[in-house]
């Protein structure tokens, strides 16, 4: 891999935002999740840790979190010589970043059963639910795809580890991603763990 980049002082420390990232978002989720007494963090999206009072601390976790991985993603275009990488890879992690940043900007509506004391809803019903889905359709779907640009990229320079890894990477999120909108869907097998496979 070291033949394919050519890291500089100021593109490493940007790529440091990027190791970040990842351990930040899920810890503030699992603490979140295990502070709050009417919280499943089994079942539920991590999306509603963004509604109530303690809201804006799930909210806050998706910007930061965002910020983080669209930095990472300029660091990421300085680093890789392959013009294809360069262009493609970088763009896919900073449109996740945008999308985890409008998640929190837009708060999800109360649906797939939290808060409990709300009607049970399968779908967001206001403007700021939608653009919520929207904004995480973009983290869901170009997050994968990175995976699946890199793998092709160290594939070609016979990095055959890392290439196996970011085809794993890509393969699990869509297993995983697929499994959790089912259950989220109240399927009965799938909706107890639906926010473990989220997760």
């Amino acid at each position: 891999m070291k033949d394919n980049l050519n890291i500089e002082p100021e593109p490493k420390s940007l790529l440091m935002f990027g190791t970040f990232a990842g351990p930040i978002f899920i810890l503030a989720v699992l603490m979140q999740g295990a502070m709050r007494t009417d919280y499943n963090s089994l079942g539920y999206p991590l999306s509603s840790l963004s509604i109530g009072t303690s809201g804006w601390i799930q909210i806050a976790n998706f910007i930061i979190t965002g910020t983080l991985l669209l930095i990472f993603s300029f660091g990421l275009r300085q680093v890789f010589n392959s013009s294809a990488v360069k262009s493609r890879g970088p763009l896919l992690i900073g449109l996740a970043g945008i999308g985890l940043i409008g998640a929190g900007l837009f708060v999800t509506d109360p649906v797939f059963g939290y808060p409990a004391d709300k009607p049970l809803l399968l779908r967001q019903f206001t403007l700021h639910g939608h653009l919520h889905d929207a904004f995480s359709m973009l983290v869901f779907v170009c997050l994968p795809w990175a995976c699946f640009v890199f793998r092709k990229h160290f594939a070609s320079s016979r990095e055959h580890r890392w290439a196996t890894y970011s085809a794993l990477t890509g393969f699990t999120m869509i297993i995983a991603f697929i499994i959790a909108s089912i259950g989220f869907k109240q399927l009965a097998g799938f909706v107890d763990f639906a926010g473990v496979f989220q997760r």
